[in-house]
């Protein structure tokens, strides 16, 4: 692929404890105070939407630039070696006074994932970080994460505004994806309704999970869906057209031009705006407006060889999505090629260990791939 692609936002280091394979309908049966719990090794990868994202695209074939900032101690070493393997570790940023970002993952057999973490050097990500020259050669920038990334909701999201703006000058295309919200932490309290619609004209496609856009978006909703959830996924309970349509509706009012939202193990939806909008794509792309304009539907994810964890899942939906866009495909083909990479991602427990090649993957899905 001659399509350079930007990775940018979101990057630390995940430790993920493998617990004992039996499944568990709520976490006090595993965790319990004073408690000891016989675990398997401990997994260590990078996480976050720069080592997904970007590193799932490069393994799919995508010509990727990585952009993170990590500190200059045993964590950032760790991140660096990794990245190494895949010859991506370049365009890491090494702060001297800010920490490497890390979280510790919890995947509980049967139970949705919890995450302990700690936004280190991602906190102090901005604009000038953006590497000029990356920027230039480079027809398309992908940023993740500014949920965990104080500089970007700080002041109402304006340095995020401000970089998404830069790049859009520079003739690219852009993505973005969000994070789940503490609403008891300092992003949490931010103001997000506004924040995107400060933000929203410069995105092109916008690529957030359900929960996240509506917790953004309709916070009294979000709490309905809370409630009828009673303690399940909540995405086990949503219907695209009443739950999902909505909050798609109105990030296309707010400037998106495609949307595509991860609805967790259901599926993907997906819609587009107009021709005359989808023109506004950064021109580097080269996107088949035509061939993209006023689409939606809902693809369901295909059945996994088996499940491991969910960690990067979304992530690497993504990157199917955006390494599939690259590649000229119409957009139903995209969201299947996210599909496909999620239902490969959830067979490892890490984000990467369990791609496959992107033709695999068109092949697999040409000979009938069964849907879950």
């Amino acid at each position: 692929m001659g399509k350079k692609v930007i990775a940018a936002g979101h990057i630390c280091i995940d430790i993920t404890p493998v617990f004992p394979d039996t499944k568990a309908e709520e976490l006090s049966q595993v965790l319990q105070p004073g408690k000891l719990i016989q675990m398997g090794r401990a997994e260590v990868s990078t996480g976050g939407s720069v080592a997904n994202t970007g590193l799932a695209m490069k393994l799919l074939g995508a010509d990727v630039t990585l952009m993170g900032k990590i500190g200059s101690d045993e964590f950032g070493d760790m991140i660096c070696q990794i990245l190494s393997k895949y010859d991506a570790q370049e365009g890491m940023i090494r702060s001297e006074t800010e920490s490497t970002s890390y979280s510790v993952v919890l995947a509980v057999p049967g139970i949705d994932r919890i995450f302990l973490h700690n936004s280190g050097a991602n906190d102090a990500y901005f604009a000038a970080d953006l590497d000029e020259k990356a920027l230039q050669e480079a027809v398309h920038f992908h940023f993740g994460y500014p949920p965990l990334m104080r500089s970007m909701y700080a002041e109402g999201g304006r340095e995020l505004e401000a970089l998404l703006k830069r790049v859009k000058a520079e003739g690219l295309s852009t993505s973005l994806d969000m994070a789940g919200v503490d609403p008891h932490s300092e992003a949490g309290k931010a103001d997000w309704r506004a924040i995107l619609e400060r933000v929203m004209p410069y995105v092109d496609f916008f690529v957030p999970s359900a929960e996240e856009l509506c917790f953004m978006l309709d916070r009294p909703r979000f709490e309905q869906w809370q409630q009828r959830a009673g303690g399940r996924d909540i995405t086990e309970i949503l219907k695209w057209e009443e739950d999902i349509r909505p909050l798609a509706r109105q990030c296309m009012e707010l400037g998106a031009k495609v949307v595509l939202i991860k609805c967790g193990a259901p599926g993907l939806y997906y819609c587009s705006a107009g021709r005359e909008r989808l023109e506004q794509i950064g021109s580097r792309v080269k996107l088949d407006a035509a061939a993209w304009e006023n689409r939606e539907g809902f693809e369901r994810s295909y059945r996994p060889e088996r499940i491991l964890s969910g960690t990067g899942a979304g992530d690497t939906s993504i990157a199917g999505f955006l390494t599939g866009m690259l590649e000229g495909e119409s957009l139903e083909d995209c969201v299947r090629l996210a599909a496909a990479t999620g239902a490969c991602c959830v067979a490892a427990y890490d984000a990467l260990s369990g791609l496959r090649p992107l033709e695999e993957l068109k092949e697999k899905i040409r000979l009938g791939w069964e849907k879950c």
